[in-house]
C-alpha cells in the first residue's frame, strides 16, 4: 500500500494499477520528445524563445522520469516488502489454522469418547430396565396365576393344604404327623398329629373363605358392607361346624380341633370384627390359628411330644444310669489300685535315693584314700550288712 497525503492507494487495486500504467507512457513519450527536441537543438544553434521554453520542458520531463523511475524502485521495494508480509501472513494462518485444527480434534475425540461412554452406560440402563421389565412381567405373571389359583374353590384349598404341609413339616418331624389321614368316620383330614394322650391325636383342617373377604374389602357402602359380614359369619360358622362334627371323635382324637386360614389378612379381620365367631369357635373347640400362630401351637405340640417321648424312654434312661453308676464305681476301685501302686513306687525310689547317697559317700573316702575311719573295721571281718 502507499500513502501520498491524506490517500492510500493499494497496489492491487486496478484503478492504481492502469494509473500507474497510464504514467509509464507519459513518461516515455515525453523522453521520445526530449530526444527529438535534442537533435533539433544540435542541428540549430540558434534558439528561439520557443525552443527555449521546449528545452526546460524537456528537463521537466527529464526531472519527472528520474522521479517515475524512483517511484518505480519505491514500488518495487513495497511490493517485495508486501510479499514478504504477505508470506508471513500466510504462514502465521497456517500455523493459526493447524492449532485451531488440532484443537478442533482433540476437542471432537474427546466429544466422541464421551458420547461413547455415555452411550456405553446409557446401554447398560437400558439392558437393566429391560431384565427389570422382565421380572415385572414374570411377577405379574405370577400374580395373575395366584389370582387364577386363588379364585378357583378346589385350586384353592389346595393352595393352603400346601401351605398348611410346608408349615407343619419345618415345625414337626416327620413321624409325628400324618397329611391326608383318613379317621375312622372315613372322613379325610388335611393334617393328623400325633400328640400323646392327653390330649391325643388332633386334627389340623385348612379353610379359606376368599369371596367373603374380598366382599369385605370391595364394599363401598353400608348395604354392601352388611352383606359381605353376613357371608362371612355364615362362612365360619359353618366351616367351624364342619371341622367340630366331621374331626374331633371321642377316643380318636383329641377334644378339639385346629382351623387353620392360610391368610395373615383374613385372620385378622376376623379377630378385628367378628369376635363372636372365635367366640364360637371356643365353644366348640376349633380353635382358628393363622400361619404365624399355627408355627407357634406346633412348636408346643413339639414340645409335648419332646416330654412325651423322654417319660416313655424313663426306664430305659434309668438303667443306663445305673449301668453309668457301676462304671463310675468301677473306675474309683481302679484309681484306688493305681494310687497305691504310685504311693509304694515313691516309697522304693526314696530307698533308692538313700542307698545311692550311702555309696556314694563311700566311695569318695576311697578316692580320696581316707582310711581311718575305715582301720578299726580291719581287726575283725566286715559283717555282711543290706542296706535298706
Amino acid at each position: 500500500m502507499i500513502q501520498i497525503g491524506d490517500t492510500v492507494f493499494a497496489l492491487n487495486d486496478p484503478l492504481v494499477l492502469a494509473g500507474l500504467g497510464a504514467a509509464v507512457a507519459f513518461v516515455l513519450l515525453f523522453a521520445m520528445v526530449l530526444m527529438v527536441l535534442r537533435a533539433a537543438g544540435r542541428s540549430a544553434r540558434a534558439l528561439d524563445p520557443l525552443s527555449a521554453h521546449m528545452l526546460q520542458l524537456g528537463q521537466r520531463v527529464q526531472a519527472l522520469s528520474d522521479g517515475q523511475q524512483q517511484l518505480s524502485g519505491g514500488l518495487h521495494h513495497v511490493s517485495e516488502a508486501q510479499a514478504v508480509s504477505q508470506t508471513r501472513m500466510l504462514a502465521l494462518m497456517e500455523q493459526r489454522l493447524t492449532e485451531v485444527s488440532r484443537g478442533m480434534t482433540e476437542s471432537l475425540h474427546g466429544t466422541a469418547t464421551r458420547t461413547a461412554r455415555s452411550l456405553g452406560d446409557l446401554q447398560q440402563r437400558l439392558e437393566a430396565i429391560d431384565k427389570a421389565q422382565a421380572n415385572i412381567e414374570k411377577l405379574s405373571g405370577n400374580v395373575l396365576g395366584l389370582q387364577d389359583i386363588l379364585s378357583n374353590k378346589q385350586t384353592r384349598g389346595a393352595f393352603g393344604e400346601i401351605q398348611l404341609h410346608d408349615i407343619v413339616q419345618k415345625a414337626l418331624p416327620s413321624d409325628a404327623y400324618t397329611m391326608q389321614a383318613t379317621l375312622s368316620n372315613g372322613k379325610r383330614a388335611d393334617c393328623l398329629v400325633h400328640l400323646p394322650n392327653p390330649p391325643g391325636p388332633i386334627v389340623i383342617d385348612s379353610k379359606f373363605p376368599l369371596e367373603a373377604y374380598e366382599a369385605l374389602r370391595r364394599a363401598e357402602n353400608q348395604s354392601q358392607l352388611i352383606e359381605a359380614q353376613r357371608m362371612m359369619r355364615i362362612a365360619l360358622r359353618a366351616h367351624i361346624k364342619a371341622i367340630s362334627e366331621r374331626y374331633i371323635l371321642e377316643g380318636e382324637t383329641a377334644d378339639g380341633a385346629l382351623l387353620f386360614l392360610p391368610s395373615e389378612a383374613v385372620y385378622a379381620e376376623l379377630h378385628a370384627n367378628f369376635p363372636e365367631l372365635v367366640r364360637e369357635g371356643f365353644a366348640a373347640k376349633v380353635w382358628i390359628v393363622s400361619p404365624t400362630t399355627c408355627m407357634a401351637t406346633l412348636n408346643t405340640m413339639r414340645a409335648v411330644l419332646k416330654d412325651a417321648r423322654m417319660r416313655e424312654q424313663a426306664g430305659a434312661i434309668r438303667r443306663e444310669l445305673a449301668a453309668l453308676y457301676a462304671d463310675v464305681d468301677r473306675l474309683g476301685t481302679r484309681v484306688g489300685n493305681l494310687d497305691r501302686h504310685f504311693t509304694q513306687a515313691a516309697k522304693d525310689i526314696e530307698d533308692i535315693k538313700i542307698s545311692a547317697e550311702k555309696a556314694g559317700k563311700r566311695a569318695r573316702r576311697l578316692d580320696n584314700f581316707d582310711f581311718e575311719e575305715l582301720a578299726p573295721d580291719t581287726a575283725t571281718p566286715p559283717v555282711a550288712r543290706i542296706e535298706p
